[in-house]
């Protein structure tokens, strides 16, 4: 039985998608803070980690990262926040690891509350900010941390004994829970999860997929949301039926030629690249559907394609070093989002240059200079951050985006012209 289903979800009645996905995120927060009255092991996780591996062994699981981001979200990050810097964290590291660092001691928040965990489990391939923001976890909460160390990947292939180097440390791991929880992991039961969670990332790629369309049946932010259940989600029964729904709900829209507003057409088509400015979702969401901009894709649904074979853990230790977008090197990442331009008819693309992900924000302006010269196509960059949100202006954000839709008109001349 899925850990999801401890507390019942109902699914018995026919509701949408994004019904769905509240009553999952509602049951995820509720089941882990009663497993922790009950005693049983929880631990907190990195986004993109073999999760397989925890759900297969039973253990609750928390998301720091999906958590810090409905605590952004719901506009209560500033006092955690000020918490940390009190504490002598400096205002450059990432705002989640500020929002997570400071509940860890604080112990609530109006937004969301969440258990401390019994044990801790971060993989690198999201970034190296993790790694330390969870060894100061692992002291300050006197607990285990199981590392998964997976090295940059400088070359454009991936490296044999870098793919042997990260199936070690996943078979490694499985040893330590084992220690950990005082139980022996199932082979078949983690095959099943293997073949669940491979199954949702493939609904989940063929719904973003969809979006290729013209016009595009998906509400390019819904990416956003839809995200925080693969996170939490992706080897679960109820992962697997969301993400089936949310794939039939696009594709008949597509079928029947629906955009992604009902009350207004798909004037551009564009891309965002980076982390949601989640203390300012409504305000660069509606400044886009204002101009009839739809953001249909981003550089992360690919990140959350963890596609392998089922009960295969070098294949396993190869979908999440290499599908992580940020893990990989400037030409793949170049080379990606030209291939992305042309599938999804793009107009144009925003960068948001995230002051807490330094990472993807460090490569931003030679990516955009590369993606102009390849494509033509144009771009702007704002400056913002994933949850802190004194980074952001809404007036230089607004002018980008006018600057942006000006260009595009541009260029749409320039074609009709020829």
């Amino acid at each position: 039985m899925s850990v999801m289903n401890e507390v019942e979800i109902r699914m018995d009645t026919a509701i949408s998608s994004k019904e769905m996905m509240n009553q999952i995120l509602k049951t995820h927060y509720k089941n882990a803070m009663e497993a922790k009255k009950r005693g049983k092991l929880v631990c907190w996780s990195t986004s993109i980690a073999p999760q397989e591996l925890l759900e297969a062994m039973g253990i609750i699981t928390v998301y720091p990262e999906n958590h810090a981001a409905a605590i952004g979200a719901r506009k209560c990050a500033p006092e955690l926040i000020a918490h940390t810097e009190a504490n002598g964290y400096s205002l450059d590291l990432c705002s989640y690891a500020r929002v997570n660092l400071a509940y860890a001691e604080v112990l609530h928040s109006e937004a969301e509350n969440i258990p401390l965990p019994d044990v801790l489990f971060c993989s690198s391939n999201i970034c190296h900010t993790v790694i330390k923001w969870y060894e100061n976890l692992s002291v300050m909460l006197n607990i285990p941390l199981i590392m998964i160390d997976m090295p940059f990947n400088f070359t454009y292939e991936l490296l044999p004994h870098n793919l042997q180097y990260v199936t070690e440390q996943i078979e490694s791991a499985v040893a330590q829970l084992e220690q950990v929880t005082g139980e022996k992991l199932d082979p078949s039961r983690l095959r099943k999860v293997m073949e669940i969670s491979n199954e949702t990332s493939l609904w989940w790629r063929k719904a973003t997929a969809l979006a290729a369309h013209v016009p595009s049946p998906l509400k390019g932010f819904d990416l956003f949301n839809y995200m925080g259940i693969m996170v939490c989600s992706r080897g679960t029964e109820e992962g697997r039926k969301l993400f089936k729904l949310w794939y039939e709900e696009l594709e008949t829209k597509a079928r029947q030629g629906a955009g992604p507003w009902p009350d207004q057409a798909e004037t551009y088509r564009v891309l965002w690249d980076g982390i949601a400015c989640w203390p300012h979702l409504s305000t660069t969401y509606k400044t886009l559907k204002n101009l009839g901009m739809n953001m249909v894709t981003s550089t992360y649904p690919k990140s959350w394609d963890i596609v392998y074979e089922s009960g295969d853990i070098a294949g396993m230790a190869k979908a999440y070093t290499g599908n992580v977008f940020a893990n990989r090197n400037l030409k793949y990442n170049v080379e990606s989002l030209v291939e992305i331009v042309h599938r999804y008819k793009l107009d144009g693309m925003i960068f948001h240059s995230n002051r807490s992900c330094k990472l993807m924000g460090f490569r931003q302006y030679e990516v955009q200079r590369r993606i102009t010269e390849l494509t033509g196509i144009p771009t702007v960059i704002f400056d913002g951050d994933q949850t802190d949100p004194r980074t952001f202006s809404s007036a230089q954000y607004e002018t980008r985006v006018q600057a942006l839709k000006e260009m595009m008109d541009s260029k749409k001349a320039e074609r009709s012209m020829r």
